[in-house]
């Protein structure tokens, strides 16, 4: 399995620079060069780099300043720098540079076993250190995990005004006694699965699951704007979800489940506790409150308070059901939410914000997710059965190679929104025609996108993105360049044969029928002579490969024309 990382080389030696290029190039390695530091301070803004290798002894490098620098830049202070010195050199230098935060040095002239080995054991490292540093985000927020690398500690926090939310099954505990473990396992799995998923969408943060509980919170790790309306959204979407859920099941003659929900907005009190098992938790009454919501609820309902009710009447259509008892002898006024209002959401139909509910939530214009779901099922259920190479699975392998290029690149937030969203829909043309059907899928993009929040410009970017795909035309932007390496990727990877297989059957199946020694020779000319590469990063990357294939197919050739 390939692992791609950014390498950058800070050094003006050719020499250095040409041998680290043959034996490092490929096998997932993008290397940067630059001259100097002046250069190479534009890249390491632009991207991340999980290896740095500096000639400390290069005139145009203050190698030990360097380092320094390198220590405070988000994209460079967690990489592995590694110093460049002349074998004859003295120790001292490079002692000076293990001080400054270098890690190890190779010498020049390189020896390339050496080389290789020690890119290899940090490139180990540093997919180790990724790994742990995305299990550590699976368990704190964000601004925890901030403050507990700066500072070590986090402090207890008083929060004036957080939303609790509780979600919880009904009739658990029997489905637990009639269901096979491993199954009820799985089918628990499932639904808390889609349940992050939708408090990602939302920008909430999952705190705990209890069982069949589930427990996140609004206002308290997070600066967006109206945590109640954030929370209600997720709420009625979990809702809507497992109405969908049980549907399918009624129709399928399988068992279902049902949920109750609940919410409270109130003061709060935030920490982490623990010493060896620690974990992030909230208290305070709030929390009590909003169990006793979601215990209260009914079967497929929303519960809410009368703090949350204040803050959502304007956005939600909510029913007053009567004050519900609460510990100690206490009443608390509780509402069933029943909708989000029309003029608020996505399709007039009550369930999904739109544009403007979206930025006054501060979160994304556009519903990427609801919009990626859209066109995938669209895809499956409308693209020609005798598509054997353009189908659903080519659009998402498309959609990972540009994720990884355009990271690879430091492409992120919202041009990576557009960028996925032209890659979904580059193929959709096929839907209605084989040849030239690029404006095809322009023209569902323009149609469909405004549905899901796009604005006017947003679509403009997302259709050039895709009318770059275009044989005729030739990518400008960053964005139309990674589109149309991903388009491609295979080409460079080492299953390019048994795709370029799936792409011969489908053109026999719209009447291109080629004799093998054709097929060859129309795959050496497409990869000689029209097709390349756009991006560095898959030039660097896949270039290499894509030679590979050219000489596999010669060789095939002479294979096929020799006389026997």
């Amino acid at each position: 399995m390939e692992r791609f990382i950014n390498i950058l080389v800070i050094d003006n030696n050719p020499i250095n620079i040409n041998d680290l290029q043959k034996m490092l190039l490929g096998a997932g390695n993008n290397l940067i060069f630059c001259q100097d530091e002046e250069s190479a301070f534009p890249e390491l803004e632009k991207r991340k780099f999980g290896i740095i290798l500096i000639n400390i002894q290069s005139k145009c490098v203050n190698g030990f300043e360097l380092l320094q620098r390198l220590k405070s830049n988000p994209n460079s202070k967690d990489a592995y720098k590694i110093v460049i010195s002349q074998s004859t050199s003295t120790g001292a230098g490079l002692v000076k540079g293990f001080r400054e935060g270098a890690v190890d040095y190779i010498s020049t002239p390189f020896n390339e076993n050496l080389v290789k080995a020690k890119i290899e054991v940090f490139k180990s490292l540093y997919f180790k250190d990724l790994r742990i540093s995305q299990l550590l985000e699976n368990i704190f927020p964000q601004t925890i995990l901030k403050e507990l690398r700066t500072v070590g500690k986090f402090t207890q926090k008083k929060i004036g005004e957080g939303v609790v939310l509780f979600t919880d099954f009904i009739a658990f505990t029997q489905s637990a006694k009639d269901q096979n473990p491993l199954d009820l396992l799985q089918e628990l799995e499932m639904y808390f699965n889609k349940f992050d998923e939708i408090m990602e969408r939302y920008n909430l943060e999952k705190i705990k699951t209890i069982g069949d509980a589930y427990m996140a919170l609004g206002g308290v790790t997070e600066k967006n704007s109206k945590p109640a309306v954030r929370a209600t959204l997720a709420a009625l979407e979990i809702r809507n979800y497992v109405l969908s859920k049980k549907q399918l099941a009624i129709a399928t003659n399988r068992a279902y489940w049902n949920i109750r929900i609940g919410l409270h907005l109130g003061p709060l009190v935030a920490g982490v506790i623990g010493t060896k098992k620690i974990s992030y938790d909230v208290w305070g009454n709030t929390v009590n409150i909003a169990a006793r919501a979601e215990q209260n609820s009914k079967e497929n309902c929303i519960t809410v308070t009368h703090s949350v009710a204040e803050q959502i009447s304007e956005y939600f259509d909510v029913t007053h059901r009567g004050e519900i008892q609460l510990k100690y002898g206490n009443h608390a006024d509780m509402f069933f939410v029943d909708q989000l209002k029309t003029e608020h959401s996505l399709f007039n139909e009550g369930k999904l914000p739109n544009r403007k509910l979206r930025v006054a939530c501060e979160l994304a214009p556009m519903d990427f997710e609801f919009a990626r779901r859209f066109i995938i099922t669209k895809l499956k259920s409308s693209l020609p059965d005798e598509l054997d190479y353009h189908n659903i699975k080519h659009t998402l392998n498309v959609e990972k190679a540009a994720i990884r290029i355009a990271k690879l690149e430091g492409v992120k937030g919202e041009e990576l929104i557009l960028l996925r969203t032209a890659v979904l829909f580059h193929d959709a043309g096929f839907i209605f025609r084989y040849s030239k059907n690029e404006s095809f899928g322009i023209k569902m993009a323009e149609i469909e996108l405004k549905k899901f929040g796009y604005s006017e410009e947003q679509i403009e970017t997302i259709c050039n993105i895709i009318s770059a795909t275009r044989q005729d035309l030739c990518p400008v932007t960053l964005l139309e360049k990674i589109m149309c390496d991903a388009d491609h990727d295979y080409l460079g990877r080492a299953d390019y044969h048994n795709v370029a297989k799936t792409l011969r059957h489908e053109l026999a199946n719209y009447g291109h029928t080629m004799k093998e020694s054709e097929w060859i020779d129309f795959q050496i000319n497409y990869l000689e002579n029209v097709h390349q590469y756009f991006t560095q990063t898959s030039k660097n990357i896949r270039e290499r490969g894509k030679l590979i294939r050219i000489n596999e197919l010669k060789k095939l050739r002479k294979l096929i024309h020799s006389p026997h």
